[in-house]
């Protein structure tokens, strides 16, 4: 790169610099309709800013961004086995790449900590995985709704309500469970209850995780000095790591725990012939 245009791109940036102290400046007294307290209580709670589903009922924000993260991920998936899964080649394309890897990723997760029965495991944890992913990852599209109040907020990751995090979190049990009764009958039912605080801690690692994300992003968006430039590189940072964090927490406790509970069992000798006598 020449001087001249060292210098021309050095004083480009100092513009973009100047240009946003400027903005930082002028928008320092713009008056909030909320305090900095309000809008944490209602990103933990959403008791003050709920939508109308269909004019029927108010819900919370988190629930429209499950429905939405749910019909993408459906008709992502029909389209891919419409039109790409049934034009599969010997030789890969990048495409048919990445769902083989995807898929055998999770294959491997399940069939590595449940090697007696897998077959159901690796299907939820797929389709928990890739839920738990995309809809963290659904909150930095931002997108706009109007409250009932008829305020303007941005739908968050449908998980950072702590109803959608503790129905995922018993699923897994649940889950579990059927693990345990399909290989050892009622053991296996006294085998997962053992751990009944399982779904409670599944629960709230998962909301914890992806509120604190949320509440850094808003508090940094509540004041204006710091609006700028900053939320991206936070909202991008704490989104992407608990994307991925707590996607792989989700699946490897489902599958060990349904690794263990699955695990079968033999009579010892003493039992058996108890049972002959």
């Amino acid at each position: 790169m020449s001087k001249k245009r060292k210098i021309i791109s050095f004083a480009v940036w100092l513009s973009i610099v100047f240009l946003l102290l400027a903005a930082i400046l002028l928008t320092e007294g713009t008056d909030k309709h909320e305090t900095v307290r309000e809008v944490m209580r209602d990103a933990v709670l959403h008791d003050s800013n709920k939508i109308s589903l269909f004019g029927i009922t108010e819900v919370n924000p988190g629930l429209i961004s499950a429905y939405a993260v749910t019909a993408i991920l459906l008709g992502a998936a029909l389209i891919l086995r419409i039109f790409v899964i049934p034009r599969f080649r010997y030789v890969p394309t990048k495409l048919q790449l990445l769902i083989e890897q995807t898929v055998k990723l999770f294959d491997g997760l399940g069939e590595s900590n449940s090697p007696h029965k897998h077959g159901f495991l690796n299907v939820y944890i797929f389709g928990a995985g890739v839920y738990v992913f995309f809809g963290t990852l659904f909150e930095l599209f931002g997108i706009q709704v109007m409250t009932a109040q008829g305020v303007s907020v941005a739908l968050p990751a449908p998980l950072s309500d702590i109803n959608a995090a503790i129905a995922i979190g018993c699923l897994s049990y649940l889950v579990i469970m059927s693990g345990g009764i399909s290989s050892n009958g009622l053991r296996g039912v006294g085998r997962t209850l053992k751990d009944f605080s399982l779904p409670v801690s599944m629960s709230f690692r998962l909301f914890g995780a992806l509120l604190s994300g949320l509440l850094v992003t808003e508090l940094v968006y509540y004041y204006s000095s710091l609006s700028y430039v900053l939320p991206v590189v936070v909202a991008v940072l704490f989104t992407i790591l608990h994307a991925l964090i707590q996607t792989y927490v989700l699946t490897m406790l489902t599958s060990l725990f349904y690794g263990e509970v699955s695990e079968i069992h033999k009579k010892s000798k003493n039992t058996k012939r108890r049972q002959q006598l």
